[in-house]
């Protein structure tokens, strides 16, 4: 997102690499895009947690509501049909927060993770040294 440290992507992609992503994800775990009266309202996917084989049961999630969409339930409504598809295949869910972040925090925790640690100082962004929390669900 522009003008947040909630991704910590420096430039936004562009359509190319977010197909390119799109394509990766949803063949290895699963990318769900929610759409509100033809509208994009956020999306949601799962993604390796590590490349070490001991690692292959557990993957990494986030979910992205657009700001218009926030407090609507979209990020709920998200997690609830992707965290089934990814419990077929994976035993545990991990998803980093961008400190603070009240309104992620709340989410994922109404979904069930728990918090497992942060990550201080791990990311510059926007002039500052930015904290990463994560969060765990067995699924």
């Amino acid at each position: 997102m522009r003008g947040s440290w909630v991704s910590f992507e420096l430039e936004a992609p562009d359509e190319g690499e977010m197909a390119r992503r799109i394509a990766a994800y949803s063949t290895s775990h699963a990318w769900l895009v929610a759409e509100i009266d033809g509208a994009l309202a956020g999306y949601a996917y799962g993604s390796p947690h590590r490349d070490r084989a001991a690692y292959a049961s557990s993957c990494d999630v986030a979910v992205y509501v657009a700001p218009e969409y926030a407090r609507r339930g979209v990020g709920r409504a998200l997690y609830a049909a992707l965290l089934p598809v990814l419990a077929a295949k994976y035993h545990a869910a991990f998803a980093g927060i961008a400190l603070p972040n009240d309104a992620s925090i709340g989410l994922h925790e109404a979904m069930g993770f728990t918090p497992v640690g942060i990550y201080r100082q791990v990311g510059r962004k926007m002039g500052g040294w930015r904290d990463v929390g994560w969060w765990q669900r067995l699924l």
